[in-house]
Formats: C-alpha cells, sequence, structure tokens
C-alpha cells in the first residue's frame, strides 16, 4: 500500500508536502539502496536496466534547489540535462535529508527530524551531524554512534562497490565514517579537486561498475550567508555548471551515468521576519530546553501545564507567520515518512512543531553556541525548499 500524508491540521501556505514514494528523495534512495544490495535490480531513476552492469556517479549538489535552476539557472548545462524533480523530506535541511540518502530509510525511522535534535542521553538538544551540543560542547559517551544512529547504512554489505567523495574537512569526521561503513572515502579539497577525485575513481571502477557518491557542500554555504540569488550563489552555481561540463567530456565514451541531485533547495528570510524569543522572555519561561530542528520548522518542549498558554500565544503572535501543531498530530499525518519510528522519536518531536510561512524564521538563544546570522534558509515546506532537480547524462 502507498504510504500517504494526510494532515489533519493547517499547513503554511503553499505548502508542499514530502512524496515518500517514487517522486521524492526517498524513493530515489530506496532504489539506489535495491541496487546496490541486488545484481539483478533495475534502477530507473539512472535508467539502468534489469541486471544491467553499470557505473553511476551521484553528485549531491548541497542546496540547489529546482526553482534555482529553472530561473537564474535557466539555460545552463545543468537545467538542460533535467529529467524531472524530486521533493525532499521533512524538515527540507541536510541533516534530515543526506541520513536518508546514506540509509535508505525516512526521517521517522533514523530520527534525525532537523540540523538540531533533542536527546536527553547525551545533554538535551545537540547537533548530530558535527556531534556537538547546542553550546558548543563535543559529544562524548559510551557508545556514542550505534545509540545515536542505530539504522545500518546502505554501503554495508553492498554486491558493488561504493566510493565516496567527500570535502577534507568533514569526508573522515565520525558521522561520515559511521554511515560510510562499507564504502571507500575518498577526500577532496576543492571543486578542481573534486571533478579530478570522480574521475580518478572512475577509472578504478571501470570494469566492476559501481556508486561514485560526491558531495559538494559551498552552494549550500554561500546561500546562507550571502542569500540564494546573491552574485556569491550564483557565482558558485556558474562554476558548478562549468564542472558538470567537464565531468561529462572527461567521462564520455565511459558509459557512465551522471546523476546531479541535491537534499534540499533555500528561500530568503529577512531580518525583519525573524522572530527572535529573548531569553528572559515569556516564551522561553514556557519551554523546558531550546528550540530543536530548524527556524523554518521548529519543534518545541514546553514545560508540563504551559501548553494552554503557548498555544494562546502561538495563536497570537504567530498569525500570518506560523502554525503551531502539537507533535502527536505531526507525526501521525505521515510528514515524517513511513517506516519503524526511532525508539527516541517521541523525544525528538517535543510537545510542539512551529511551521513557519513562507520568509519567516524562529530563533532563540543558548549560552555559549555560535550563532549564525543566516540570509538563505530551509527547513519548511515552501516550494523552494522542498522541491529538488534530477539531472542525468549519460556518457
Amino acid at each position: 500500500m502507498a504510504f500517504s500524508i494526510d494532515p489533519g491540521f493547517p499547513l503554511p501556505a503553499g505548502a508542499v508536502l514530502p512524496d515518500y514514494g517514487e517522486g521524492g528523495l526517498f524513493g530515489f534512495a530506496r532504489g539506489l539502496r535495491h541496487w546496490l544490495h541486488d545484481r539483478r535490480a533495475d534502477w530507473p531513476a539512472a535508467e539502468i536496466a534489469p541486471g544491467e552492469r553499470a557505473l553511476v556517479v551521484l553528485l549531491l549538489i548541497d542546496g540547489l534547489g529546482e526553482r534555482f535552476l529553472d530561473t537564474l539557472g535557466h539555460g545552463s548545462a545543468l537545467q538542460k540535462a533535467r529529467r524531472g524533480s524530486l521533493s525532499s523530506v521533512c524538515p527540507s535541511t541536510t541533516a534530515s535529508a543526506i541520513t536518508t540518502l546514506a540509509t535508505g530509510v525516512a526521517p521517522a525511522e533514523h530520527g534525525l527530524n532537523g540540523w538540531f535534535i533533542h536527546d536527553r542521553r547525551f545533554g538535551g538538544v545537540i547537533a548530530p551531524l558535527p556531534l556537538v551540543r547546542r553550546s558548543g560542547e563535543p559529544l562524548e559517551a559510551f557508545r556514542l554512534l550505534p545509540r545515536l544512529f542505530p539504522v545500518a547504512p546502505m554501503y554495508r554489505h553492498a554486491c558493488r562497490p561504493v566510493t565516496l567523495v567527500s570535502p577534507a574537512h568533514i569526508a573522515f569526521s565520525r558521522f561520515s565514517l559511521h554511515h560510510g561503513r562499507g564504502a571507500h572515502i575518498e577526500a577532496y579539497d576543492g571543486l578542481d579537486d573534486c571533478v579530478a577525485a570522480i574521475v580518478d575513481m572512475a577509472d578504478a571502477l571501470a570494469h566492476s561498475g559501481g556508486l561514485i557518491h560526491a558531495y559538494y557542500p559551498v552552494f549550500d554555504l554561500l546561500s546562507h550567508e550571502h542569500g540564494c540569488r546573491s552574485p556569491e550563489a550564483i557565482a558558485c552555481f556558474t562554476r558548478l555548471d562549468a564542472a558538470f561540463v567537464q565531468l561529462q567530456q572527461a567521462l564520455a565514451g565511459r558509459d557512465v551515468r551522471l546523476l546531479v541531485t541535491a537534499d534540499h533547495g533555500f528561500i530568503d528570510a529577512p531580518p525583519e521576519r525573524r522572530i527572535d524569543l529573548a531569553p528572559d522572555g515569556e516564551v522561553a519561561a514556557m519551554l523546558a530546553a531550546p528550540l530543536f530542528g530548524e527556524r523554518r520548522l521548529a519543534f518545541c518542549r514546553v514545560r508540563a501545564g504551559a501548553e494552554g498558554e503557548f498555544e494562546a500565544w502561538a495563536a497570537g503572535e504567530l498569525r500570518g507567520k506560523g502554525v503551531a501543531v502539537r507533535s502527536g498530530e505531526f507525526l501521525a499525518a505521515g510528514l515524517l515518512g513511513p517506516g519503524l519510528p526511532h525508539p527516541r522519536l517521541a523525544e525528538r518531536l517535543g510537545s510542539h512543531v512551529l511551521l513557519m510561512e513562507a520568509g519567516w524564521t524562529i530563533v532563540d538563544h543558548v549560552p555559549g553556541e555560535h550563532e549564525h546570522a543566516m540570509i538563505g534558509v530551509h527547513g519548511g515546506l515552501s516550494a523552494d525548499e522542498m522541491r529538488v532537480p534530477l539531472i542525468l547524462a549519460q556518457t
């Protein structure tokens, strides 16, 4: 039976629901996992026939939304090679989507429902990718990784070889090593080195076939800092488009499927549309923990007995800016996808979820935290954030 999403509550205007079938990153990842583990399998997203030996290069450009590609990227080589689009997962953010692409399971099952999650075993609100608390201290605990990330990566026990081409500063992080089990990890430094590493790995896998999964984060970083339609983001895209052409030329005649997609898109949020919760304010007094999730889709742990007061505040102060939903209703609606729920999922959802309207964000503050002033943001349900391109070139 197909998985369905059925929100029984109002959504932000223009909300795009995640697709947990073949039209989303989840279905894309499930297809990839099946192909990696069954030599007789096909993979329609890469146009691979059943049992066909193939070499796939999957380039994941962090933050490249379909709206950007079809507007500011119109006429580019990447845009001309677009075969379709996919929905991101919910929340539309790196921690949730990258982990789905590394495991083949939805956020409900892998349990990373945002850049920040709540897990009292490790000190409350933490960032699971860099493995630090919101206040900045590194996480250290007995069997930290298997307890925090119980879902096995899709590369483990795969029957096809896999190489992960990753930026040098994160290639051998604890998160990367844990989710890269079963794959060879190749670090790179800069876009030119990334292209060279992909070509070298294609040479190494020429006879066996398999997967080269390359990750490029700079477009995302520049979009956060300068805005998703800024000259800096556009210049980065231009370099990526040239790299895509370079890869096609370097891999020509090798029968390689060159796939490009993204984990999420972007939307800009001006400072005047940021709701800033003061540490000594009325809302902070209602909360039993700092906010977690994303500034575009925030999870709240409201103190026992303060639920009515919090919901009254949200109904008044967030009118036209965001929608407050009880976490149980949010989970029951299916927005986090199918699968056996993560054993800590209830804690990680808190008591309420704030779904922000397009362009709006909500933030709070934690002592010692390095705060980032972001122009470009993601994590919400707008089309700009939720829709990513599916690009395919055969060499």
